[in-house]
């Protein structure tokens, strides 16, 4: 089984978010108590791409997205994207429901 980590806003300690030397592409950084995790910009613009469908689509109440590689992209995007799948809400909430 996966371990599963739940990220409260009282758990985060503190986020840097920047361009690092010789990079082209934000990275987000999130540090805990004990712990610290570095996002691409690839992951968190994907990620809020799908918060922000759920949040203000007026019929959209959840998705679910899975890594898909992409071979003919824009220069300078990731070869491997979060894309939406076609699960219905239900299965996605029923799964979400267990897992918290």
């Amino acid at each position: 089984m996966k371990e599963k980590i739940t990220f409260r806003n009282r758990d985060v300690k503190r986020v840097l978010i920047g361009i690092p030397e010789k990079h082209k592409h934000l990275r987000i950084i999130v540090e805990t108590n004990d712990k610290i995790f570095v996002f691409h910009e690839a992951t968190i613009t994907n990620i809020v791409r799908g918060f922000v469908s759920v949040k203000t689509h007026p019929k959209i109440e959840a998705i679910e997205m899975e890594i898909q590689e992409i071979k003919e992209r824009k220069k300078g995007f990731a070869e491997f994207q979060l894309i939406e799948t076609n699960k219905k809400k239900d299965e996605i909430i029923k799964e979400i429901n267990e897992l918290i």
